[in-house]
């Protein structure tokens, strides 16, 4: 681990930065514009920066969004969704809506929330990722990145943005670190992937300890953390309209130092970003190598969410021209590549194999004879996903919820495909459901495979852990994507699931078995993002104007000419 020191005294406050200078501003976009009553806020509202199309970067910030354009992502059309006509004030409990009880469970999320706070020198800067005290610690008693990122969410919908600005600042400070591992050093811009304090008695002073991946199983460096960052940084200026965080010198140099990391130019024929194993959510081996889905769709993702908060001097237009290039590159080639309904398929299955010309239909070689069995039963007549991973005659079918829903919140899916994800789900409910949302994959591998695949993983066998298991904490991610595609009906009725079990079960890091029905065998309790995804869950559905933080509108100067198909075996 790299040790962070400060200068300030145990319970002092760590001093800011203060930089002179603003970006223009546009009106914010938020689908508060569509309740018919004043929402009342607890904290003062300023305008934020919006996204703005790729054909508008050459003439600077996009006008204000009209008023009379359809943004509600057709949440209007569901008279189940519920608005809240006030934001949540203080370190209360949220109050339910027109005067109704909220679930008990709500509660218990909030008191369980509170009690993971991590401070430092009497600052909140996170939560540690489990309060389970009757396992090993081992890493859960530090403050993850990723694991953050739906906490984070929850303070932000809750008008609690202080401990959101100091975790993106600590985590800024950790960044510029020396990162080495062995004789190594990593690239400059990497995030940790966690941080704990360190309370040193004899001295009376807290400092802050980094784990880049030096002390990581596999010794991965996270790949998602620095993409969380700016996906964070974005929804906090969103929440608070406040974009004077992202201004600041420092947070500029950060996502310039992410941006440059993978943005670089190499030896790569894809705009894709390769990867190591065990980069992301899936943190061990489970074969997730090379071009994964998650990796892919968080990249997109915070492509995106940069353009909003990079400011227009000379370094950032350039920044801006070199991801204008990248995400028209990477869109098509996921939309054309990744992409897996019946037709597509059917084309699989009748792939001509060791083509080679520029005019190839089987472009990346893919044997029809790789096809598993379980995909022709599995995929439905309408519907379809972003399958795992892509590269040189090689095609993994699995489904991944993240890198899935994360497509839907992006726009990297276009609205035809966000469509048929949610068909997808609601076709094979019973297999990406059950009893507890949701699977994190599907299916498991097992047997031989699973054998060459994880090297006999204890922690992963056949429907556990990252092979198949359940985990609570996607249900916000799953949410999201409901509200977006105006489907809320489905998250509420995966809520109703998780309100089932969750609080009696202690709130577990995941569920095992094909349908999700037994506690996971090395499973934490009180895991806090299980607690925060379910919190996050509950407000955005009670008031889906809080999706806005973590969703993209689609850009329409992305939208491929799917025109693929017809150069086609026939």
């Amino acid at each position: 681990m790299s040790t962070l020191p400060e200068d300030a005294s145990q319970n002092g406050n760590a001093r800011s930065m203060e930089i002179p200078f603003t970006v223009g501003e546009t009106e914010e976009y938020d689908l508060s514009r569509l309740l018919d009553r004043p929402r009342t806020l607890n904290v003062e509202r300023q305008r934020s920066c919006d996204e703005r199309s790729l054909s508008e970067l050459s003439i600077g910030l996009s006008p204000h969004l009209p008023r009379n354009v359809d943004y509600t992502f057709r949440i209007v059309d569901h008279p189940d969704v519920v608005f809240s006509p006030g934001r949540r004030s203080g370190f209360n409990t949220p109050r339910s809506l027109y005067g109704f009880e909220p679930h008990p469970m709500v509660a218990e999320a909030w008191e369980a929330l509170r009690r993971s706070l991590v401070f430092f020198r009497g600052q909140p800067v996170g939560t540690i990722a489990a309060l389970d005290s009757s396992d090993e610690k081992l890493n859960y008693d530090q403050v993850f990145v990723r694991d953050f990122v739906p906490s984070a969410l929850a303070f932000l919908m809750n008008g609690e943005p202080e401990i959101v600005k100091n975790f993106i600042l600590k985590t800024l400070r950790l960044q510029s670190w020396e990162k080495k591992i062995d004789r190594f050093h990593l690239g400059e811009g990497v995030m940790p992937a966690s941080f704990k304090v360190h309370h040193d008695p004899v001295r009376n002073n807290e400092t802050l300890m980094a784990d880049f991946g030096e002390s990581a199983i596999g010794r991965v460096a996270p790949v998602d953390s620095g993409f969380w960052w700016i996906i964070l940084l974005r929804a906090y200026t969103k929440s608070t309209g406040d974009a004077s965080l992202a201004e600041r010198a420092e947070c500029q140099k950060g996502m310039h130092l992410i941006l440059s990391l993978c943005l670089s130019e190499g030896y790569d024929t894809f705009p894709t970003l390769l990867c190591a194993d065990g980069c992301c959510m899936i943190d061990r081996r489970m074969g997730v190598h090379g071009y994964p889905i998650e990796i892919q769709a968080l990249f997109f993702m915070a492509l995106r969410c940069a353009l909003s908060l990079l400011k227009q001097d000379a370094e950032g237009k350039e920044f801006v021209e070199r991801i204008t290039k990248r995400l028209h590159a990477l869109s098509y080639h996921m939309r054309s590549y990744f992409w897996l309904d019946l037709k597509q398929l059917n084309d699989i299955y009748r792939y001509k194999t060791e083509e080679y010309s520029h005019t190839a239909v089987n472009k990346f070689n893919i044997m029809p004879d790789s096809l598993p069995e379980w995909i022709f039963d599995f995929m439905p007549t309408r519907g379809g996903y972003f399958v795992g991973n892509v590269g040189p005659s090689y095609m993994d079918f699995r489904w991944f919820c993240l890198g899935n829903c994360i497509a839907i919140l992006s726009s990297l899916a276009t609205p035809e495909q966000s469509t048929a994800i949610m068909d997808l789900i609601e076709s094979r409910w019973e297999e990406l459901v059950g009893e507890m949302p949701m699977k994190v994959c599907y299916p498991a591998i097992e047997h031989h495979e699973w054998r060459i695949i994880t090297g006999c993983d204890p922690k992963n066998t056949r429907w556990s852990y990252h092979n198949g298991g359940s985990w609570p904490v996607l249900l916000w991610l799953l949410t999201a994507a409901c509200i977006k595609t105006g489907r809320p009906q489905i998250a509420r009725r995966a809520i109703e699931l998780a309100e089932a079990r969750l609080l009696r079960d202690n709130w577990p890091e995941y569920y095992d078995g094909k349908h999700g029905r037994y506690i996971g065998k090395q499973a934490r309790k009180f895991q806090t993002w299980s607690i925060a995804g379910y919190l996050v869950a509950k407000m955005m559905l009670e008031d889906p104007s809080h999706f806005g933080m973590v969703a993209l509108e689609e850009d329409k100067q992305m939208k491929p000419l799917m025109k693929r198909s017809s150069s086609w075996t026939s």
